[in-house]
């Protein structure tokens, strides 16, 4: 194994053993092989930058470089933004680790030597995140190779195999020509996708959100601040943004563009589903701090006199976040909430058994203009998993989840 930093500034000389100059890069061309050095970048005593492919290569060590090709054969460098620099692009940078689901800063590379058909080819192994590598760095061209490997060998090291790494790249055009893929980070719980975006500059964050799907980017950003979600959605485009919003819970939806400037929120409203767009206008309506602002539309709900069996095909046609369903919700022909049963006693209970027999006793509900304060107490007081707003002729205007309570008291 070999690291970038005794690779740096390493003396390269050409078949006839001519000084060409000392090694500045190495660059991986993602479209053929990710894993392999594609080219070697020389720095001239001239000021030159040669570029040499990796079948030009004959040897390399920690001592010296040497090509297979005299130096009249080696072209010169012409940039190319489809390729991955090993120091522009990757050294110094944050890297997203998406095994341990966390940002990590790079301070060296790992490489294997591999003699392949005559010359030598470099395989990218790791990039380097521990002390070890940071004091390799520190001692870069001060001590000697082979006593900073002495020294280093005594000191913790990690690395992020380069399989588990997502480099983040915040030019759109850019990405797409070095085909970065967050198709891994997209598998992540959306809480351990929050948690890398924090640590994020907003340029990163920006490009991260934009290169997820839209359901993943919206379980993402509901799990980071309010004010950080709306601030993150202002900087994208207006219609990729509404789309996202769009993914979004009712009720977090109107939270997140209340944050925003009203021309906005209008602009984001307009690029929505017209059904999706209706629920969070009405949940806009509500004063802040209330039941109403805090609840969600999404929930299940059916006539008075329904059975278990219908209950269950209403759960099955349920499009809304399943973490939501917790309980169905029975209201007269005038939308009257008139009784509520928990998903457990539906699931245990004979098919034609009317949801009316296994309604909780006594009916808990609050007003949608009740305060946050009466939503807390009533959770508190009836051990409650989610609690159904009204409007003042009791019908039902949306729920209250757990969740949401249990933000509102962290945030306390």
């Amino acid at each position: 194994m070999i690291y970038f930093t005794e690779l740096e500034g390493l003396p390269t000389f050409d078949a006839k053993g001519d000084y060409l100059g000392r090694l500045s890069d190495l660059v991986v061309d993602p479209s053929q092989n990710s894993l392999r050095v594609a080219a070697y970048h020389i720095r001239t005593p001239r000021k030159k930058t040669l570029c040499i492919t990796y079948d030009q290569m004959q040897s390399v060590s920690v001592r010296a470089a040497q090509t297979r090709v005299p130096a009249d054969e080696i072209r010169c460098y012409s940039p190319d933004e489809s390729l991955i620099s090993v120091k522009k692009d990757v050294l110094d940078q944050q890297i997203i680790d998406v095994d341990h689901r966390k940002v990590e800063r790079v301070n060296d590379v790992d490489f294997d030597i591999r003699p392949t058909n005559g010359h030598t080819e470099l395989r990218i192994l790791a990039v380097n995140v521990g002390i070890a590598a940071a004091v390799r760095r520190l001692l870069q061209g001060v001590v000697a190779k082979h006593r900073i490997r002495s020294i280093t060998a005594l000191l913790p090291s990690r690395t992020i195999p380069w399989e588990f790494v997502n480099l983040i790249e915040p030019d759109p055009a850019r990405r797409l020509k070095l085909r970065i893929s967050y198709d891994r980070l997209a598998e992540l719980h959306p809480a351990d996708i929050a948690d890398i975006l924090e640590e994020l500059s907003r340029k990163e964050q920006k490009a991260l959100i934009e290169s997820l799907d839209d359901e993943t980017a919206a379980q993402a950003i509901s799990e980071i601040p309010t004010r950080m979600q709306a601030a993150l959605l202002e900087s994208i485009p207006a219609e990729k943004a509404a789309d996202i919003v769009e993914e979004m819970p009712p009720d977090e939806a109107a939270d997140v563009l209340q944050e925003m400037p009203p021309e906005t929120s209008a602009e984001l409203l307009a690029g929505m589903e017209t059904d999706e767009a209706k629920e969070v206008r009405g949940l806009l309506g509500f004063e802040e701090n209330t039941a109403g602002a805090l609840m969600t539309t999404e929930y299940i709900v059916v006539d008075e006199s329904a059975t278990v069996t219908q209950a269950v095909e209403a759960l099955k046609k349920f499009e809304g976040p399943i973490e939501s369903v917790h309980q169905v919700y029975l209201v007269n022909p005038a939308g009257a909430l008139t009784g509520v049963v928990p998903l457990g006693r539906i699931l245990l209970a004979e098919a034609n058994t009317p949801l009316k027999q296994l309604a909780n006793d006594p009916l808990i509900s609050i007003q949608a203009h009740g305060d946050e304060k009466e939503v807390v107490d009533l959770f508190h007081k009836y051990n409650l998993v989610a609690l159904p707003v009204v409007d003042d002729a009791g019908k039902l205007q949306g729920v209250v989840t757990a969740d949401d309570v249990l933000e509102l008291v962290v945030k306390r």
